[in-house]
């Protein structure tokens, strides 16, 4: 079985977990929605993955950001404001003795349809939110062994056919993307933008170090990824040459190293794409570099300093 970025120990903690529903907390194994929810049906809502770390959600400010503006894209009425949400969080974390090494899902859909059908005007609830929090922390074997990326054929597309940028619970052309870098052998899909540049990966933001260099894409077909801009920050702060640019394939190739980011792993190298060694085939320098100053961001968040 390949790896991904989101492998992790089993906790055996997490089968007695109390998961939040619309505020009701609700063991896991009685913790359900309706098969007319508009998120089970169609896909209908917004997300976000969360990590705890030192008793804090880190970066949550920029995650509710990120949720709120994908609701409002969809003109789904969440039903709470941001304070309600934290201390929705906070209750379910206190409520299961949770304080660190913990990986959320808080999960937003338009409710419940009185017919399966898409039109929101058949909606007859209020939003639901679902908060799910596991003990669950990221492998540290593959933050140093790394991944092997495929190229696939989904592509990420334009905004005028499903904008990259909302994290939404419609994720049906990532998995796509995820089953043929897995039927290729490999641990994740390398997604291209319509012009035939490197774009993003099927469920992470991916970058190369060339010369000295961090290169990431555009960002104009990719989600507006919360590890990906703290990245770009981090290097800027640290003086470390970075660039969103397009790139292509063959580019990618020849780097001297590769890495991709997302909010549940932090930066994981990349050591093959299709077939390809990248650099000697190992976790280099810079990805060492950046991994020891995110977790430095991450602490310093954690305990008050400014990011």
């Amino acid at each position: 079985m390949g790896k991904s970025t989101h492998d992790y120990q089993m906790d055996p903690r997490n089968a007695t977990i109390l998961i939040d529903i619309n505020g009701d907390l609700k063991r896991r194994e009685q913790a359900m929605v309706s098969v007319f929810d508009s998120g089970f049906m169609l896909g209908d809502g917004v997300w976000e993955g969360l990590r705890v770390h030192h008793g804090k959600v880190v970066f949550l400010d920029l995650h509710l950001d990120r949720l709120f503006e994908g609701a409002k894209a969809i003109d789904l009425d969440i039903g709470l404001s941001r304070a309600q949400i934290e201390e929705r969080i906070s209750h379910v974390l206190r409520a299961n003795g949770m304080v660190d090494g913990v990986h959320i899902r808080l999960m937003v859909t338009r409710g419940l349809r009185s017919t399966p059908y898409q039109d929101p005007r058949v909606v007859v609830t209020p939003a639901t939110v679902v908060i799910i929090p596991e003990y669950k922390q990221a492998s540290p074997e593959t933050a140093v062994s790394g991944l092997r990326l495929y190229t696939v054929y989904v592509r990420r597309g334009r905004p005028d056919v499903q904008d990259p940028k909302l994290n939404s619970h419609s994720k049906l052309n990532c998995i796509q993307a995820c089953i043929q870098a897995n039927k290729a052998g490999a641990d994740e899909g390398l997604m291209l933008d319509p012009q035939g540049f490197v774009a993003t990966c099927n469920s992470t933001h991916f970058f190369i170090v060339r010369k000295g260099e961090v290169w990431t894409s555009t960002g104009d077909y990719c989600l507006g990824g919360i590890t990906r801009g703290l990245l770009i920050k981090l290097c800027r702060m640290h003086s470390i040459p970075v660039f969103e640019k397009n790139f292509t394939l063959t580019q990618a190739y020849s780097a001297d190293e590769a890495f991709v980011t997302g909010t549940f792993a932090g930066l994981t190298p990349c050591i093959e794409i299709d077939g390809r060694v990248i650099g000697d085939g190992k976790r280099g320098p810079m990805v060492k570099r950046l991994q020891d100053l995110y977790k430095q961001m991450i602490d310093e968040s954690v305990n008050g300093a400014a990011v």
